[in-house]
């Protein structure tokens, strides 16, 4: 079955920087496929913060705009996001996300604090 497996969270002070990775496994032609990131602060409802298309087109959450980037590599199996400019209002658990099948990975942690 897919399995989608994110890495890169930890602990960073506000103004840092950080990239996530989601290497996805178990998926046929992982070019055609759309891939996306969401993210759930403690409390809060899981919500949606980047997606990339399978023709490379790209859509980002206003909150995130500017500061976080999205790309994926097709030879690796691989999404990425990059995330600049943090701030305490980005700590959440990062989730890597299929959207044509409901895929989701188990997240990684990411923590903005001084």
């Amino acid at each position: 079955q897919v399995q989608l497996v994110e890495s890169g969270g930890g602990l960073v002070q506000p103004g840092g920087s950080l990239r996530l990775s989601c290497v996805v496994s178990g998926v046929a032609q992982f070019s055609r496929h759309d891939w996306a990131w969401f993210r759930q602060a403690s409390g809060k409802q899981r919500d949606f913060v980047a997606r990339v298309r399978d023709t490379g087109a790209i859509v980002y959450a206003d909150s995130v705009k500017g500061r976080f980037t999205i790309s994926r590599d097709n030879t690796k199996n691989t999404v990425f996001l990059q995330m600049n400019s943090l701030n305490p209002e980005d700590t959440a658990v990062y989730y890597c996300y299929q959207p044509r099948i409901g895929n989701w990975g188990r997240g990684t942690q990411v923590t903005v604090s001084s």
